[in-house]
């Protein structure tokens, strides 16, 4: 169509060189105006003549700082919606789109126009030779700050007689229809093999393209499935620039789960510049993803030492007994035994870490959300890691022992070199390294954040990878001593002391417990969590008791705690979630529910907006509020008129909350986020906030009217 209507428009020009000394006008409406725009219809003949079809255009300017859609327009907006009704000897007219600008504010990505622009139009004539009468009502959605429907009215007779050219309004619509993607044949540009790839939760796309001449600011917009979103291409050039290989998220499915894209028919529309080519494709087999071996080695060292900081996090609090009790446990022991010792734990770190894994690629692959910590959203989890922390606590109160079977321990005496069978072999160090893992993900850490945003935005090799660097960060200071021999010397000799540091430890446990029961009450009602505490008191009098009777007391003992036990995990599925809603805590600072849509027009309003993502399993959170957000000069800057301070809690699950942080390619919590004019699309925080760091944030944020 774009074809004929350039020819047509080549030959009017021609005729117009024929009659310019008495070429008329062409036929064109008055302009209309209204709020943000001004537009008209416009002809480039004055009369039908012997015309098939008649070029034309919807001429629309745009005020500054005001924008109008593309037929995909993005994120948000619409495109312009045109209405012939009334029309006489008219056929079906075409509307024609110029190649697309991108447009990112708040976050949204739109596309579409500003300044000026010429919609072109093909107007066929039912009835060659024949007057032809126009009515056109055209809705155009203009934005700026607020987006208003421009609604346009025009009226235009084209009589029978000679198709009078005019130059100017034929060279007006010639230029914007030469906008228009094509074939690319002209521009030298070609869209080559199109193919899946496995990066992001809901999949993206791998395009390759080549030029006759170099790319200079090449962008590639993505049309498929009705509700399918894609972002911006991530676009690397080769070959002097010549070829081109972009990768692009889909960040929106149109289905839950994901539909997967190999197969799906695309529309590509590549720009670059004044050059421009579209093309249908449909997506080849996926493939994975790769960076470079430099980036490789520098997010594998990101993992490392995030790993390594998690062992100095608030999270790991309600574990420190477990950490100490590996440690000191094996103080004393036979040098070969130490090192086994230490390597265990740190196996049963690492072993956790890839359980994690293999269940964010199970979820992933599930079309679930995916997360750090998300576990301690589950009353399940939560209610059988306070059982297990009580049952460790129980162990090291000596209310029971774990033994091996006979051959289990002679095979862990001979593998640990002692010249005895060892009671608990190298199961305990461990067990110990995994549980102390579980309970220490609620929160993320410096640079885990980064580590993970990478892991879990792509395939299942770079999730395994990544989280087996995070879990050799946390296993080093273990792994440390085991290869350092001078090292285990320090470590103390068991002794009557390490009676007395059980007992604190075992104590410390049974802290923890309370806090994951303090947890599970914000997630069942809290009489529900009050039966798992009695619950778990009851397994504690239980084993007290069955320490102080015979074999058959000890034996019916072990049966009832592990059927209170069982009871204690499953008890949390008879309770619904209480309303997400709930009351937030008595705060100084006036907390309002997070809304991720709310905040483009609080930043419009001018307001300075605060978002804190936060939970109760969360330590590092609580530490950021105690330290930090909950005392002067913070709590009375976000109390300020003119700040909005919003609150997601993800204490339990919530999917809009998932999907603002993967926005921000963040999968854990703490996070933390400001807007403002002087920042609309946002200035993260660190995970350790800082008093300088908030406020520097605000007064940022704040821009020109700080």
């Amino acid at each position: 169509m774009i074809g004929r209507l350039a020819v047509l428009t080549a030959a009017v020009l021609g005729l117009a060189a024929l009659a310019a000394p008495s070429a008329a006008r062409a036929a064109e409406t008055p302009w209309q105006t209204t709020k943000g725009a001004s537009a008209r219809l416009v002809t480039a003949v004055d009369g039908t003549g012997t015309l098939a079809e008649i070029p034309a255009g919807l001429h629309i300017r745009l005020d500054p700082h005001w924008k109008t859609y593309w037929r995909s327009p993005g994120d948000a907006g619409l495109p312009p919606a045109l209405d012939w009704t009334g029309s006489a000897n008219l056929g079906t007219a075409a509307l024609a789109y110029p190649a697309p600008h991108r447009f990112q504010l708040f976050g949204l990505e739109t596309y579409g126009y500003e300044t000026e622009v010429v919609f072109p139009l093909t107007l066929p004539v039912a009835q060659p030779g024949q007057p032809q009468h126009l009515a056109l009502a055209a809705t155009v959605l203009v934005c700026s700050d607020i987006c208003i429907p421009a609604n346009f009215s025009f009226a235009l007779d084209l009589p029978a007689g000679a198709a009078t050219p005019d130059p100017d309004a034929a060279n007006l619509i010639d230029r914007y229809a030469n906008t228009v993607p094509g074939d690319g044949s002209a521009a030298g540009l070609a869209i080559g093999p199109v193919a899946a790839i496995t990066a992001g939760p809901n999949g993206g796309l791998r395009i390759e393209a080549t030029a006759r001449e170099s790319f200079e600011a090449p962008d590639i917009f993505v049309e498929g499935a009705p509700g399918d979103a894609f972002a911006a291409p991530r676009i690397a050039t080769s070959e002097g620039g010549r070829r081109l290989v972009a990768e692009i998220d889909r960040v929106q499915a149109a289905a839950d789960p994901p539909v997967a894209l190999p197969g799906s028919p695309v529309v590509l529309t590549l720009v670059d510049g004044p050059r421009s080519v579209e093309a249908e494709a449909t997506v080849g087999p996926a493939v994975a993803a790769a960076p470079d071996a430099a980036a490789w080695l520098s997010i594998l060292g990101v993992a490392l030492l995030g790993g390594l900081i998690l062992n100095l996090m608030p999270c790991v609090l309600p574990v420190l007994s477990l950490k100490l009790l590996s440690i000191v446990g094996v103080g004393g022991r036979t040098p070969r035994w130490q090192r086994l010792g230490l390597l265990a734990t740190a196996g049963g770190i690492l072993a956790s870490f890839l359980v994690l894994a293999a269940g964010a690629v199970g979820l992933k692959a599930a079309g679930a959300s995916v997360g750090w910590g998300l576990q301690f959203q589950e009353p399940v989890f939560l209610a059988a890691m306070a059982v297990i922390v009580t049952l460790f606590g129980c162990n090291l109160l000596g209310l029971f022992e774990v033994t091996l079977p006979g051959r289990a321990m002679d095979a862990a005496a001979r593998a640990s070199g002692a010249g005895r069978p060892e009671k608990h072999g190298l199961a305990g160090p461990f067990l110990t390294g995994a549980f102390a893992t579980l309970l220490a993900t609620p929160c993320s850490a410096p640079f885990v954040g980064t580590a993970l945003g990478f892991a879990l935005s792509r395939g299942p090799a770079e999730i395994g990878a990544i989280f087996a660097a995070l879990g050799l960060g946390m296993a080093l200071p273990y792994l440390l001593i085991a290869a350092v021999p001078g090292l285990a010397r320090l470590l103390p000799r068991p002794g009557r002391w390490m009676v007395w540091i059980k007992a604190v430890l075992g104590l410390a446990l049974f802290g923890t417990a309370v806090w994951l029961l303090s947890v599970l009450a914000v997630q069942v009602p809290p009489a529900a969590a009050g039966v798992v505490a009695a619950v778990l008191a009851a397994i504690v009098l239980v084993l007290w008791l069955r320490r102080r009777g015979g074999i058959a007391v000890r034996r019916l003992g072990a049966v009832v705690a592990a059927v209170l036990a069982i009871a204690a995990v499953l008890l949390p599925l008879r309770f619904d979630r209480p309303d997400a809603a709930a009351a937030q805590a008595a705060s100084s600072i006036p907390w309002v529910r997070f809304d991720r849509a709310a905040i483009p027009g609080l930043v419009r309003e001018g307001k300075v907006v605060f978002v804190d993502v936060t939970a109760d399993w969360c330590l590092t959170c609580k530490v950021n509020k105690l330290l930090v957000i909950n005392r002067d000069p913070v709590a009375a800057a976000l109390g300020e008129a003119g700040v909005a301070p919003l609150l997601a809690d993800w204490t339990n699950p919530d999917q809009g909350i998932a999907d603002y942080l993967a926005a921000h390619g963040r999968y854990g919590i703490p996070f933390n986020a400001v807007y403002g004019p002087g920042a609309p699309d946002g200035i993260l925080l660190p995970e350790l906030l800082s008093t300088e760091a908030v406020l520097d944030a605000l007064k940022q944020a704040r821009g020109a009217s700080s």
